[in-house]
């Protein structure tokens, strides 16, 4: 949303028989606009005048909480929640309209979230979804190494891994990726299994630091190999990727694990 703009309009395509949902907006506190909802009915409430904690309404069959937050120590961005509840059985479906109402702009920019994974009823989306700023919690924390998932037998991404950078552009995350595509397994009750996932790419991370405490701490060759270090070391090792040509990017951050370039730099 830019200063001078009119409205903003948000279409969400809601699937049949979807039991309840919520979406979460975040934006600059000091941006100011109202929302406005129209139902697949068509039937329209707003535009809501923002205020701070949390309002109820009904759109035909379904009861919407809409809560505008604050912001708290760790996080000077402001959350707009919304949540869906079917006053029967099912969230109406069809397409939703959600409009942003401007009244006094400095920056405009916002992002948007649905739940993730399996959460949803498959047809349950935006309409005009952006593959960007869709990293999940607790990939988005400071003081982690965020991995994201490549597919190993061509180098490219996996479409399922989530990509940066954070909402405000710092931290620069993923730190870097690893293969998660058709790894072989452990399965659970035993045996192994074929799966993909950043589930799978995380632990080869995990290993790789497990790999560096040893030869730093056990063996005495690095008795500081603290967090932060660990992290610096992995990062000046990854490897390019052929299908981006600048790093950092929001898609595989920083590149590929590569332990060995990353051994090569402590010597």
């Amino acid at each position: 949303m830019t200063p001078g703009a009119s409205r903003e309009l948000v279409e969400l395509a809601v699937g049949e028989y979807e039991f309840t949902f919520n979406l979460q907006l975040w934006k600059n506190f000091y941006d100011k606009f109202d929302i406005a909802i129209t139902s697949p009915g068509g039937t329209r409430v707003g535009p809501i005048p923002e205020r701070l904690g949390t309002q109820q309404f009904r759109i035909g069959p379904t009861e919407i909480y809409l809560f505008y937050g604050k912001p708290v120590p760790f996080n000077s961005q402001q959350e707009i929640y919304l949540e869906f509840i079917p006053v029967n059985d099912y969230v109406e479906s069809g397409i939703w309209t959600i409009e942003l109402v401007p009244r006094s702009i400095v920056v405009g920019n916002y992002d948007m979230w649905l739940p993730s994974g399996g959460v949803l009823n498959p047809q349950t989306a935006f309409l005009r979804p952006t593959e960007v700023t869709t990293l999940t919690i607790p990939s988005t924390a400071t003081r982690v190494i965020s991995v994201g998932a490549y597919d190993g037998s061509n180098d490219s991404l996996a479409y399922f891994s989530g990509r940066g950078f954070p909402r405000g552009g710092f931290p620069i995350k993923p730190d870097l990726v690893a293969p998660g595509v058709n790894i072989n397994s452990c399965s659970p009750g035993g045996g192994y299994t074929v799966r993909s996932g950043t589930s799978m790419a995380t632990p080869f991370v995990t290993g790789s630091c497990a790999l560096m405490m040893q030869w730093g701490i056990v063996d005495g060759h690095d008795l500081f190999m603290y967090g932060e270090k660990m992290r610096a070391y992995l990062i000046a090792g990854a490897r390019e990727l052929p299908f981006e040509p600048v790093y950092p990017n929001p898609t595989f951050g920083y590149g590929a694990l590569c332990l060995r370039n990353t051994f090569m730099l402590t010597q």
